[in-house]
């Protein structure tokens, strides 16, 4: 039975792919590694909590004496990294922590990796460690293209740069020493679970609330959206069959700009919930310091070499995303309480957007 360590597992991506692991083996354990800070949710995992192939550990990805234990303990054969700061207005507001967190702390995630797995010989045996990125890490792009594997990295934002170097970290560690990792860039995802100071999940609340919905600049920057569930069987597939060294971007080919996320939640709203939620909430307000202006993905590469294709188109998916957040109005209402609210209202008071 495979041991997978999936740091960041009580966050929304994390969390997902746990549930997904689970659910589709039977000869896979997890250890859930999370120091719980304002976005790892236990709620996210409630359902494997008692599992007997599931277990707990709330801690830091930079405290490497408690990495240690967790590799003694439980043998751990796979990584998978989600751990992360991943919001760039935060990390507009504070770039140490993102170094901190991202670049040592997958430092020291290898470091201990490397110490349990490496033979006292050389090499390394059937154990596997894959860093979950961003597309960010590559820029912004223009009115046309795509980014792809070969695309030099150019991150703008401290998330990103701090991204970018968490990457090149991984990459040093597999032509360095061996070690058999690989990588994934994803677009911007969207499903149950995600922390609502992203893009979606904030829009639909403040909606329901019949607060403003903050759009950047003019709301035309673009992203191109994946469905939480197709992301994590992409890496799914690539943890197992992927070659050591390989880079694949993970995108859904759904590109909107911000407002038209924003008006067809909206929309949809309007007919199914309140129809006082209107296109007034929108008030537009100062882009963002650096704001990427496009991002697109060209998931070729996984699909030619490791058979994944999206299998939810964006109208399906952001409408199970929306009735998602709809039937889970109390998880909603307890996470945008408390620290998060006061952290909301000093870092926006009435002028977010966020993607």
């Amino acid at each position: 039975m495979s041991t997978i360590l999936v740091t960041g597992g009580a966050g929304f991506i994390g969390s997902n792919f746990v549930l997904h692991m689970l659910s589709a083996y039977d000869d896979v354990r997890i250890v859930t590694y999370d120091a719980l800070t304002y976005a790892g949710n236990l709620e996210n995992i409630a359902s494997v909590l008692e599992s007997p192939r599931h277990v707990f550990v709330r801690g830091d990805i930079r405290d490497i004496e408690a990495l240690r234990d967790v590799f003694s303990r439980h043998g751990i054969d796979r990584v998978v990294n989600f751990a992360a700061e991943s919001h760039v207005d935060r990390s507009i507001v504070d770039p140490l922590a993102f170094v901190s967190t991202n670049v040592d702390g997958t430092a020291a995630l290898l470091s201990v990796a490397r110490e349990f797995w490496e033979a006292p010989e050389g090499g390394f045996g059937d154990v596997r460690f894959l860093q979950v990125s961003t597309d960010e890490v590559y820029g912004s792009l223009g009115s046309e293209g795509y980014f792809t594997e070969s695309t030099p990295l150019d991150p703008h934002s401290p998330y990103s740069a701090s991204k970018a170097s968490a990457d090149l970290v991984v990459k040093a560690y597999g032509d360095t020493f061996g070690m058999p990792v690989v990588t994934t860039r994803c677009s911007n995802n969207y499903g149950p679970y995600q922390f609502p100071e992203k893009l979606i999940p904030l829009m639909i609340s403040n909606a329901l609330g019949h607060k403003p919905l903050p759009l950047y600049g003019d709301g035309l920057n673009v992203r191109d959206w994946l469905y939480v569930e197709d992301h994590c069987r992409a890496i799914d597939l690539v943890l197992q069959n992927a070659p050591s060294g390989s880079v694949y971007n993970v995108g859904g080919h759904n590109e909107r700009t911000n407002e038209q996320i924003v008006r067809l939640i909206i929309d949809y709203l309007s007919q199914t919930v309140d129809s006082s939620i209107d296109e007034s909430l929108i008030t537009h307000v100062e882009d963002r310091l650096g704001h990427d202006r496009r991002y697109g993905i060209d998931p070729a590469k996984i699909g030619r070499e490791i058979g994944w294709q999206p299998q939810t188109c964006f109208e399906d998916g952001i409408v199970r995303t929306i009735e998602w957040y709809l039937s889970n109005r109390a998880w909603l209402d307890r996470v945008t309480s408390g620290a998060y609210a006061d952290y909301y209202e000093s870092m926006y008071g009435g002028r977010t957007c966020l993607d």
